[in-house]
């Protein structure tokens, strides 16, 4: 497996671009109804696929459906190449909590719903959430085999290409493997949080896909001097040195970053072709440490 990042990575059967575009950002205020803007939201999906993203990930539990709708409505007929990864094992409250719905039913229905909402036979990823803490990052220990198995039983039917997990660890990884194949990894990672570095590596011996998400740190954004510092002397915006890093660390990392606006959708996919110096490379390192 090639590691220029030019060349992209295989993400199930097909090989994409290694910045994509998370939906979560596009419906309204705490990721609940719609969004603030319609038109923006629908332009930042269809200037993703003008400028190349060819990895779209979502949930039919963003909005909730809101996300997948506005999918539907900007992309239908989906390019032949294009590849929409979705979540299940979560719901929305009305409140706006996130509950674990990962019972084998609970599964099934939600695969179906997002079958319905992004109107499609056949989903491209479908990524088991595994079962998180209250702060949605800590993820549960232990087995994920009944639910995963759910989802094999589903891909059999024909109703999923491929499958991947999220918010698991090495053994929970290991288990989904003997079950079914596993195409990607959705975890938190970034510049602060590098416990999955040993992983990162491990899966990309093994050509499955790393896909991180809070790159910033999440609802506790990363604030380093030396971010601002190496961001300043590249002429780029902090967000971008942290993606480009993400990239540099790994040829199997794919990145989702979020928005809703589309000069951010810009400077997030100009930050796929941003090189770090080893200087500046060295400094970013040191920052977990």
């Amino acid at each position: 497996m090639t590691d220029e990042r030019t060349d992209g990575w295989l993400l199930g059967d097909r090989r994409v671009p290694r910045v994509g575009l998370g939906a979560m950002r596009l419906p309204g205020d705490g990721v609940l109804g719609p969004p603030k803007d319609r038109d923006e939201a629908l332009a930042v999906l269809r200037t993703a696929v003008e400028l190349g993203v060819r990895h779209i990930d979502t949930a039919d539990f963003y909005g909730p459906h809101v996300a997948n709708e506005l999918i539907r409505e900007a992309l239908s007929p989906y390019p032949e190449d294009l590849v929409i990864a979705t979540k299940v094992g979560v719901v929305r409250t009305a409140r706006g909590g996130w509950p674990n719905a990962d019972r084998p039913e609970q599964l099934r229905e939600q695969v179906h719903e997002n079958l319905r909402t992004l109107g499609v036979d056949m989903l491209d990823v479908v990524n088991l959430r595994n079962r998180t803490a209250a702060d949605r990052v800590t993820s549960e220990p232990g087995s994920i085999a009944e639910r995963f198995e759910a989802l094999a039983d589903l891909q059999q039917e024909g109703l999923i290409r491929h499958l991947g997990v999220s918010a698991v660890d090495a053994q929970q990884i290991a288990e989904a493997r003997t079950i079914a194949p596993v195409v990607c990894v959705q975890n938190v990672y970034n510049l602060g949080s590098r416990g999955d570095d040993d992983l990162v590596s491990q899966l990309a011996d093994d050509e499955i896909a790393y896909v991180p998400y809070f790159p910033l740190g999440g609802f506790s954004p990363l604030r380093s001097d030396a971010l601002d510092r190496v961001a300043a002397d590249l002429g780029a915006t902090p967000m971008q040195v942290a993606q480009a890093w993400l990239l540099q660390r790994s040829p199997n990392v794919l990145l989702i970053p979020g928005t809703s606006s589309v000069a951010h959708l810009r400077e997030n996919v100009a930050a796929g072709s941003l090189e770090l110096p080893p200087d500046a490379v060295a400094e970013l390192d040191a920052i977990a440490g």
